[in-house]
């Protein structure tokens, strides 16, 4: 009985052990994602402190919030451009794209009209399939 809890102590040890360099070798062979949430981190942290040391007041339309919603949405946008236009980094980055896009029109909904935001919605739809058509094609 005691050597079968023994086994299994080990086999768990072994998972782990293969779960963490999963993860390791994962950071290593795509550090855009790494840079990417690290600078959404920097980001939010800055937009936060502009808030509390009082940089914003003179920007009556303006919170920190919308500072981090359109600064993620553009990073985003950002790393989803760089994985289409880098092979090396490439992957499916159509959620990315939605994501950003929705996290951008919230960050802007407060400064500009819906109507225009959807237009550039659109706008931005329509040429992330334009540009995946050609590279998927060329």
């Amino acid at each position: 009985m005691s050597e079968r809890v023994h086994d299994e102590k080990e086999e768990e040890k072994q998972h782990e052990k293969e779960a963490e360099k999963n993860w390791d070798e994962k950071w290593r062979r795509d550090p855009l994602s790494a840079i990417i949430w690290a600078t959404i981190l920097i980001w939010a942290g800055f937009a936060l402190l502009l808030e509390n040391l009082g940089f914003l007041v003179r920007f009556e339309t303006v919170s920190a919030w919308d500072l981090i919603f359109v600064g993620v949405g553009l990073l985003l946008l950002g790393e989803a451009l760089l994985r289409v236009l880098i092979p090396a980094y490439r992957r499916p980055v159509t959620g990315t794209v939605i994501f950003g896009i929705i996290l951008l029109s919230i960050g802007l909904g407060s400064l500009v009209n819906w109507g225009v935001i959807w237009a550039v919605v659109l706008i931005i739809l329509g040429v992330s399939l334009l540009l995946r058509g050609f590279i998927t094609r060329g």
